[in-house]
């Protein structure tokens, strides 16, 4: 017989300067499958400004990128068990996000940027939200596929999207593009699509155009 126990549990996230509350706009993060924090804050590192401040949750579950030993790589979740790691991912970033806020005065812009896996999971949680996203970046990925579209409502109306993909991004197919497509047209939002040269990774010309 299985049961379920909840217990405090600690997480980490990493900042692009220490919190002023005096920031015109935060960017949340979310890195892809296999990826750090720390590591994926680094390559937003020309777009630091004192008005900008980028917050990147870690996930919680963590692997060895190879075999038994070496690089350990984080992800949002496995098949295993998904819906349990969908409610705890909610239940953390909802409580990172309510402590950054706290520190505000004045709502600033609340933007969104989900890299890979991170653009799925990124998408689930602003599903949730009863706070406004002012951008939603999806990159090298999309919408996630279950959304609870009945649940949406006009979730994403007032939200500028975007949809980033490499030209030669070897996890994107026809097939994908054509679901992503028909995802956007039962949610009745408009989105932007960009596209550039390369594959399944960050571009920063682009980036600067989207948050710069």
């Amino acid at each position: 017989m299985k049961f379920e126990i909840s217990y405090e549990h600690t997480a980490q996230y990493h900042l692009s300067h220490s919190l002023t509350g005096k920031e015109k706009e935060i960017w949340i993060l979310f890195h892809g499958y296999g990826q750090l924090a720390e590591f994926f804050l680094r390559k937003f590192n020309s777009l630091f400004s004192e008005e900008r401040l980028f917050v990147v949750p870690e996930a919680t579950n963590y692997g060895y990128l190879q075999g038994f030993n070496g690089r350990v790589g984080a992800n949002w979740m496995t098949k295993h068990e998904r819906e349990l790691a969908i409610h705890n991912n909610h239940q953390y970033l909802n409580r990172l996000l309510d402590s950054v806020l706290e520190e505000y005065e004045d709502l600033p812009k609340i933007n969104v940027l989900g890299f890979s896996q991170g653009a799925a999971t990124a998408s689930r949680w602003i599903g949730q939200l009863s706070i406004p996203i002012s951008k939603l970046v999806l990159w090298g990925g999309g919408f996630a596929a279950d959304l609870h579209i009945d649940k949406m409502g006009d979730k994403f109306k007032e939200t500028s999207v975007a949809i980033v993909l490499g030209d030669q991004d070897e996890f994107i197919t026809s097939e994908s593009i054509q679901k992503q497509d028909e995802l956007i047209s039962v949610l009745d939002i408009q989105v932007e699509k960009y596209d550039y040269p390369g594959g399944h990774d960050l571009h920063l010309p682009t980036l600067m155009k989207l948050i710069g």
